[in-house]
């Protein structure tokens, strides 16, 4: 075997134990964790449309893409720093942006994690997958804890840095060192640095995590409403509605011949390629 297939094993392995971690931890068949990840790796088509807005990451190597699982597995300031490289500003369209929207992922995860513990995956857990080299595996590991942080976000704003200042000052002197010195850290920024205009970026940041496995739209996709009362217009999504529990229950959209933001049911949009359904024949 030539050293370029040797090189391409070591990512088809890694791929086939992220496949089987995926299926186990979903508790679905092995073709169907095959086809999640596909669509995550698929820059067009159902299952991947909202990853044309960031498909040159999967261009790296092997190498990098283990460096950025460590980095998304290693809670709560590590995964904040992956998820803004991850998804970067698009400042055009008033998205994913604000300069410490970093920091305040971090202060999600880490008031989420005081609040709910039993939300934060063990330790060997995150070890482990961290090393497959797939952005989805940590994705699925850390799902119930992403969902809590964005669920936050929907919180009275008063009440959210409520929430995120009790959870800097508990951890203040915890026993785990990376904890206690990213509420150090953490605190002295909230002190010395305005985090609001970073909510909305936040926001859009955790809705486009989210939304990927139920090959959803994520802000800054372009999107139809084929019905009334929007019938034929085009816009982009900025936001996504989401329940308790489940995939989105629909979007926030801007369409282009009206500034005002609309909500939108997930059935009431269609990606703006997605040819329009044919009318009946009169009769």
């Amino acid at each position: 075997m030539t050293g370029g297939g040797q090189r391409r094993s070591v990512p088809d392995r890694a791929r086939r134990r992220a496949i089987r971690a995926l299926a186990a931890r979903l508790g679905v068949a092995y073709s169907v964790a095959a086809r999640l990840l596909e669509a995550r790796d698929t820059p067009s088509g159902a299952g991947g449309r909202h990853l044309t807005l960031f498909a040159p990451r999967e261009h790296r190597t092997f190498h990098s893409r283990v460096g950025d699982t460590r980095l998304a597995a290693d809670l709560p300031l590590g995964r904040a720093t992956h998820l803004t490289g991850r998804f970067p500003p698009r400042r055009a369209l008033g998205l994913y942006d604000g300069a410490g929207r970093q920091t305040t992922l971090a202060m999600l995860y880490l008031a989420v994690a005081h609040e709910s513990p039993a939300l934060v995956p063990l330790p060997a857990e995150l070890a482990w997958v961290a090393e497959l080299g797939e952005e989805t595996a940590v994705d699925v590991t850390c799902a119930a804890l992403d969902r809590a942080a964005r669920r936050a976000l929907d919180d009275d704003r008063w009440r959210l840095w409520t929430r995120v200042d009790q959870a800097l000052a508990a951890n203040q002197s915890n026993a785990d060192w990376r904890l206690r010195d990213a509420a150090r850290g953490l605190g002295r920024e909230l002190r010395s640095v305005s985090l609001r205009g970073s909510l909305d970026g936040a926001r859009h940041t955790l809705d486009a995590l989210l939304v990927a496995a139920y090959e959803g739209h994520a802000p800054g996709t372009r999107v139809r409403a084929p019905g009334p009362p929007w019938s034929g217009l085009t816009g982009t999504v900025v936001g996504v509605r989401w329940p308790a529990a489940g995939p989105p229950s629909g979007y926030e959209v801007r369409f282009d011949a009206d500034p005002a933001v609309r909500e939108l049911g997930a059935g009431e949009v269609v990606p703006a390629d997605q040819p329009a359904a044919p009318q009946p024949a009169a009769t």
